[in-house]
Parts: C-alpha cells; structure tokens; sequence
C-alpha cells in the first residue's frame, strides 16, 4: 500500500529547523536558540476578545473569507500602514496562518510544469508547498549579494517556463530586508510578464532601520502581486493560526474557491481574537519590536566580539552568521550542541545556499540569549 501514496512525498521531508528542533531534544542542558516563536505573552486584550467569542457563541462558521469586520480592520490597517488599498468584501481572505494563504495562493496559480523562483537561503516551508503543486523550484544565490533578490538576479533567473517569484522579506533567515528602491527596480522586470509574486510580509512589524515597503504599493504590478500577511508574529499569536491574504478581485476570487473546499474558514474564535488585535492593538507590535531591537545589538555585539561575520539584520528577529568549521553546517552543529549546549539551525536547513552559515533566532529573553551566547564564545575559544 505504500506505494499508493502520493508519488510527490518521496521527496519532501520535514522542515530541517523541526528536525534539529526535535533532535536536540533528546540532549539536557541545552540552550536553544532554534525557534521563531515570540517569547511575549499574546496581549490580555486580545486574549479577552477570545473568552468574550466563546461566551457569547461566537462559535459556528463564518464567512469563508471571514469575519467582514475582521477584513474591514485588515484593510484599514494595510492602507494606513503601508499605502495599500484592497476591498475587505472581495479582495481580503482570512486564512489558518500565513502558511495556508500560501498553499492555497500557490494551489491556485501553478500548473504542472511551471516553475517558481525562489531566493536562497530561504524559509524551507515554500519548496514543498511549490513541489505538492505540480511546479519545480528555481533558487537564486543571494548569498553573495548580502541575501538580497536583486532586479538583475531575477531577470538572468526568468524562464519561459516562470509562472511565480516568491518574495520573503524581511528574510528568514537572514532578517535582511528590500529598500523602496530595490523593490521598485524588481517591479519593473515583473510589470511587462506574467508573472505572479507572493510576497510574504508576516514580519513586516518587525522592521528597525527602514520603514516597510511592499512591494504591493507599486500599483503597475498590483494585478501580479498577492500579499500575504498574519498576526503571527506581531501580535504574539502563533497558535491561533490567524493569516490573511490580499490580491485583486479577479484573482482573490478564484482563490477562495481553493480555500472553501480546503478549511471552510478560519477559526471563528481566532478571528475575534485577531480583530481585537489588529483594531485596538496597534500599540503591541512597538512594544516587542523595540525589546527585539534591544536584543539584536546585544546579539551583534556578542558576535563581533567573537569574530563572526554576518550581514546587519533590519527586520524580523533572525542573525545569520557565517559559522567556522571544516565540517558541513549540520555536523558543526551537532557538534556544537553535543560539546557546548547550545543549539542554532545549520544553514543548510534554509536551503544549499545556506550552508556556512547558521541561524540565530533572538526571540528570546536576555538571560537566555546571554547564556547562549556566552556557551557559543566559549565553544569557538576552545
């Protein structure tokens, strides 16, 4: 019977971060610096919101788009923050996380055959998701070009055979962000083909040295480009699996087809939860942005002084410095976890491009980021 299984499996495995993740569980006294889970309590407001849901019934299925003040919110919330304009009636879909949005977004525009493009290194949650499709995954080396997809990357990169470009940013893992200009220039090599971009804005709260700029504002391209977002990340609130997705009405139209048949809807409590949050919580995301800045100079700080190379990050909460070993990324950190107690994802796991380097993820209290950080020096002495 195995061999009845969906052919396309065979070759996708589990995320190379769960897989660490979980290996260093079996290991005491480890000091984990491996996961993108905000160490912030989700907000007692929004937490409220969700109790008042469920006490007054608020527990059937919504609108397979969701809630339309939840959409409502999420329009006045783009547009003020990021000079976008999308009808929360038609154009706005709530979703089960950022991760839905885009299976469904790319279950929807890919066919067999086609191919899409991604930078590396990268989330590794895309790849299967494009495979699963139908399409092949083309990657660009960024690591040469400080993790940045370039307007003249993307075009040497541009088959016959594009249907898609993927666009993360601010990065994981890099935490590198797109300047208004570099996204311009990219804009203008999608504007004349047709060509879709997703662009995966979830950490676009979490942005230090630049205002965020999506590439959705650019609006020759608005018909090519689908907007993912959530408030995952901002709000401290990954598991009520809250995402959303804006695109033109043509377009959002045939995607909600994909996700009817896929969820129905979002949860109808964590949709209450998320209105609350986007509504009234503005304040929230500034709170542990600012804590996450903090971190970050400490965490460049630490590694300056340790001599690792790495590109400033300016968004998300991610540093991914160059790691020195004679071993592959993987093994030096198995190594590192087994001869120091301290774990952070190889490279590898973001893609070939990543290999060299290692990620760091410094959503994490002071203490332990000190502490790990501290092993980590004491490793690279020894």
């Amino acid at each position: 019977m195995q061999k009845k299984i969906n052919r396309k499996l065979s070759d996708i495995q589990i995320s190379g971060i769960r897989q660490f993740f979980n290996m260093i569980g079996q290991y005491e006294d480890v000091v984990s610096l491996t996961i993108g889970q905000p160490d912030f309590s989700t907000p007692d407001h929004v937490k409220n919101a969700a109790i008042d849901a469920l006490q007054n019934d608020r527990t059937t299925y919504t609108h397979n788009a969701g809630i339309l003040e939840l959409r409502t919110a999420i329009s006045n919330y783009v547009e003020d923050s990021f000079a976008l304009t999308y009808d929360p009636l038609n154009e706005i879909i709530v979703t089960v996380g950022a991760s839905q949005a885009i299976d469904i977004t790319l279950r929807t525009i890919i066919e067999p055959g086609d191919e899409v493009i991604l930078p590396g290194p990268i989330y590794p949650g895309y790849e299967p998701l494009i495979k699963l499709a139908g399409a092949t995954v083309k990657y660009v080396d960024t690591s040469q070009n400080h993790f940045k997809l370039t307007a003249d990357l993307l075009e040497e990169a541009i088959t016959e055979k594009t249907k898609c470009v993927i666009t993360p940013y601010p990065s994981n893992p890099t935490g590198v962000s797109l300047t208004k200009e570099e996204l311009r220039d990219i804009s203008q090599i999608i504007r004349d083909k047709e060509i879709f971009m997703i662009a995966d804005e979830i950490y676009s709260e979490l942005v230090y040295d630049q205002d965020h700029t999506s590439i959705a504002s650019f609006t020759e391209i608005r018909d090519h480009v689908i907007v993912i977002n959530g408030v995952s990340k901002s709000h401290a609130m990954t598991g009520f699996r809250i995402g959303y997705l804006l695109a033109p009405e043509w377009l959002a139209q045939q995607i909600l087809k994909v996700h009817q048949y896929n969820v129905s809807c979002a949860t109808s409590i964590s949709q209450y939860a998320a209105l609350e949050a986007i509504k009234n919580g503005q304040h929230d995301p500034k709170v542990m942005k600012n804590s996450y800045q903090e971190r970050r100079e400490y965490v460049m700080n630490r590694l300056d002084k340790m001599g690792l190379e790495y590109i400033i990050p300016d968004g998300a909460f991610y540093i991914f410095p160059k790691f020195p070993s004679e071993k592959s990324t993987f093994e030096a950190a198995v190594d590192l976890v087994e001869k120091a107690g301290v774990a952070l994802v190889p490279g590898s796991a973001f893609s070939s491009y990543g290999e060299g380097y290692v990620r760091l993820s410094y959503a994490y209290s002071k203490s332990t980021l000190e502490k790990g950080l501290d092993r980590l020096e004491k490793y690279l002495k020894g």
